[in-house]
């Protein structure tokens, strides 16, 4: 499946884009604790796919729905202010969703595996994308992403595997993950460079995403949850950090939805037309068929 394309561009576009300090290594201790972050959530997805909660978290509050039909696109925190606090690290935890009219999860689906052309749909902020390699259920692929904040330009190239489940023809959900992800130094600059893994300025360390979709109302409802693990703010600016790192997250979720709800309607729209068209290579094949 390709949801997971997507949802990899909301993780993407949730992290901070302000340096802090010069550099910051990724701990053990912080991993744990972004590994049983993971752990909680893993438990509270399973709990929707399995019917005990709503399958779509916008079914949580009655108009939410409502307000995606009415074209809004609605976002909201999952961790507390959408960051937790962990050891030596922020967990970034977000969800927004769109729907999309006159859309099928066929159509969605068909658009977000083309892994190569992320760069286009998600330009600016995704720079190269490549797929690295498909099965029935999972996807392996590539993507360099960077964000330009103030004077500060944030680079990272990362590969990522997704996971796809459907449930039944009408509704599946994709999990993706990073497998790696590496800072690139000096980006667009002759002597640019990938750093080790797990070093750096801690713009980003690990990534983990959940993509759900629902074909019904004459459409599909999408959406994405984001997680991100990045380094920690001090407490000494955290007070005004905050506000703008959660104002980036809201506005990176978005722009991402909208952009996956264009590109599907202009992928519909162009099929339709194209489908329109007179084909006079169809009336010539049916009139050899039935003869003169």
């Amino acid at each position: 499946m390709s949801a997971s394309r997507v949802v990899i561009a909301a993780v993407l576009f949730t992290v901070p884009g302000a340096r802090i300090t010069l550099a910051a290594e990724l701990q053990s201790s912080t991993l744990t604790a972004w590994n049983d972050y993971v752990k909680k959530a893993n438990l509270h997805e399973q709990e929707r796919a399995a019917g005990r909660l709503p399958f779509l978290w916008i079914d949580d509050s009655p108009d939410r729905a409502t307000r995606l039909r009415h074209g809004e696109i609605v976002i909201a925190p999952v961790a507390e202010d959408g960051m937790e606090s962990v050891s030596h690290g922020l967990v970034h935890d977000w969800i927004g969703a769109v729907f999309i009219p006159g859309a099928t999860i066929d159509r969605l689906l068909a658009l977000v595996h083309d892994y190569d052309s992320y760069q286009q749909m998600y330009r600016p902020v995704v720079t190269s994308s490549r797929s690295l390699g498909c099965d029935a259920n999972s996807q392996d692929f590539q993507m360099v992403w960077k964000r330009k904040v103030l004077f500060i330009v944030a680079a990272v190239r990362g590969d990522y595997r997704a996971h796809t489940v459907m449930l039944d023809g009408h509704r599946g959900y994709t999990v993706a993950e990073s497998v790696e992800v590496r800072e690139i130094e000096k980006y667009g600059h002759p002597d640019e460079r990938l750093l080790p893994p797990d070093t750096g300025s801690g713009f980003i360390w690990r990534m983990r995403s959940v993509a759900r979709y629902e074909e019904r109302d004459g459409g599909v409802y999408f959406e994405l949850e984001a997680m991100a693990l990045t380094r920690d703010i001090p407490a000494s600016v955290a007070w005004i950090a905050n506000p703008v790192v959660n104002r980036l997250s809201i506005n990176s979720l978005t722009t991402t939805l909208r952009q996956t709800r264009d590109a599907v309607i202009s992928s519909r729209d162009s099929y339709e037309t194209l489908a329109s068209r007179p084909n006079p290579s169809r009336g010539l094949h049916m009139s050899r068929a039935g003869g003169e």
